[in-house]
């Protein structure tokens, strides 16, 4: 799949350490993309730049460790099931929907889970803001919100002081599957999306945009 990189360099003294790589993928599987990050941390050293990557995947629910039988989808089965190591219960990932896998070492950057996550939500409610729609999150449900309704879902892993996984934001895509299921565990939770919302940028545009809140708040 195309793809293309750029380097953030931080203004913090340790600048080097403070270096992260933002990669633009196309569409790519979900199980090997997760596989690829997993392979990429345990690989890591201490001087590894730590890196973004903005991609789509094809339609796949996705099960994090706190996931239940319970919640699997009630419908849409021919959509493959995939448990993966992150947090969190279960989401719905498909075309028109911008992926942010942050894999970064935590400890370097002297970032601990919470700290991290209300780092990911600020810039996903920032790059809300741009567009000129209100967000919230809720410290009892991680996550971005557009009043009731959630546009974006995060989860993570740590493995060796850094971790993996990220963030999803809804832009222009199919929001039928969720229905099958109780997003994040919650049910009954409505989930909206950019285009919904009145915002008419593509998902390469906002890719970009996101990219750049992401790099201003890692700063």
């Amino acid at each position: 799949m195309p793809s293309s990189t750029h380097i953030l360099k931080s203004n913090n003294a340790e600048a080097r350490e403070q270096l992260v790589a933002i990669e633009f993928h196309g569409l790519l599987e979900y199980e090997p993309t997760w596989r690829a990050m997993q392979s990429f941390t345990s690989a890591r050293t201490p001087s590894t730049v730590d890196q973004i990557w903005l991609l789509q995947h094809p339609p796949v629910y996705s099960l994090g460790v706190a996931a239940r039988p319970a919640h699997l989808p009630r419908s849409h089965r021919e959509i493959p099931v995939v448990r993966v190591d992150r947090g969190g219960q279960i989401t719905y990932h498909g075309p028109g929907q911008v992926i942010a896998y942050l894999l970064l070492d935590l400890k370097r950057r002297g970032l601990t889970v919470r700290p991290l996550v209300r780092l990911m939500e600020t810039a996903v409610i920032d790059l809300l803001t741009e567009y000129g729609v209100r967000a919230n999150s809720r410290v009892e449900a991680p996550g971005v919100y557009v009043g009731s309704k959630k546009i974006a879902a995060v989860g993570l892993r740590i493995a060796r002081g850094c971790c993996y996984h990220g963030l999803a934001l809804n832009v222009d895509m199919d929001l039928s599957p969720f229905a099958a299921i109780d997003p994040c565990g919650y049910p009954g939770l409505a989930v909206t999306q950019l285009r919904a919302l009145g915002v008419p940028d593509s998902l390469e545009s906002v890719s970009h945009k996101l990219a750049d809140h992401l790099q201003q708040a890692l700063r």
